[in-house]
């Protein structure tokens, strides 16, 4: 089974407009709201791959409420701890003329020490019955600085991979755990390492304590260090569209890779595949599977030299 996890879950809400112009009005061609938060969403994309995975995490009041509602609309298994507060929303204002799109985030509701002993409650029975858990995204106010790191440490006493996907002091506080994968962007490992240079910082991830690093450089794909090695895997064209739901959907790939079993040359491809399948998409989670079909058939993954921490 394929646990994720969002521990600070938001209802996230997608609007369309023709053109994105500061200080101005926009009319918005379209709305749409669905659960949301990174663990979340690759458990959307999980489930279109046909696992059942288990979402978990902390969500409360009236908005809390719609996320719940929401996953199980979506036929996605979930056991969130409830706090008091009200679950976040984020806003991501999508313009049809370019395709970037500008993201607002809540910041989430203030977890109070029993509320977060509850959650570890929960997920130390969940990691039993484990074989990846995926830990994704920010930590809301109250949460301790080594958050993660307590979550990984759970994850391997009960025998379970974990995939993180996080940035800032939590990722740093994270590395000393030792997680199994560590997926930043190249803006995210300049924040934690102040190397602007992706495979010197990659390296870095891991002289710190990380085995595996998937950085994602963007429209250039990914660069993997391993313990098995080091790879760069390259999409076969850019595609214009949403780009927020890639980096869930590259996360999703590999944890179901890491599930089956698979080489890390075959869990790029697809994790290249799938990120580039979401761009098209209106909101995060879903994916196109015309492009996923056809891209993983087409994507360059190339062993390389891997480069030694200074």
């Amino acid at each position: 089974m394929i646990v994720t996890v969002t521990l600070n879950a938001a209802l996230d809400v997608t609007w369309n407009v023709a053109e994105l112009r500061p200080r101005t009005s926009h009319r918005v061609d379209a709305a749409y709201e669905r659960a949301g938060g990174k663990g979340i969403n690759v458990a959307r994309v999980l489930t279109g791959l046909g696992h059942t995975p288990l979402a978990t995490g902390l969500a409360g009041g009236p908005t809390g409420r719609l996320i719940l509602g929401d996953l199980r609309a979506a036929g996605i298994g979930s056991l969130f701890t409830p706090v008091g507060g009200d679950s976040r929303r984020t806003l991501a204002v999508v313009s049809r003329d370019d395709g970037d799109a500008t993201v607002f985030n809540g910041i989430g509701p203030e977890v109070t020490p029993s509320e977060w002993a509850a959650f570890v409650r929960q997920y130390t029975s969940l990691a039993r019955s484990a074989h990846v858990i995926v830990l994704s995204g920010s930590t809301p106010p109250g949460l301790p600085v080594d958050a993660y790191a307590r979550l990984i440490r759970g994850a391997a006493a009960a025998g379970a991979r974990t995939v993180l996907d996080t940035s800032g002091p939590a990722l740093s506080a994270a590395l000393e755990a030792r997680p199994d994968v560590v997926k930043p962007n190249a803006a995210e490992l300049t924040d934690v390492t102040g190397c602007d240079d992706l495979v010197a910082a990659a390296a870095e991830l891991r002289a710190r304590g990380a085995r595996t690093v998937v950085a994602s450089a963007g429209p250039d794909g990914l660069y993997a260090v391993t313990p098995q090695g080091a790879w760069r895997a390259a999409p076969p064209e850019l595609l214009s569209g949403n780009p927020t739901g890639a980096g869930d959907a590259c996360v999703a790939a590999i944890a179901s890779g890491l599930a089956a079993g698979m080489p890390w040359p075959e869990i790029l491809r697809e994790a290249v595949a799938l990120s580039a399948a979401a761009v098209p998409c209106v909101v995060a989670g879903d994916v196109d599977a015309a492009v996923y079909s056809r891209f993983r058939r087409e994507v360059r993954v190339v062993e390389v030299e891997p480069v030694q921490p200074h």
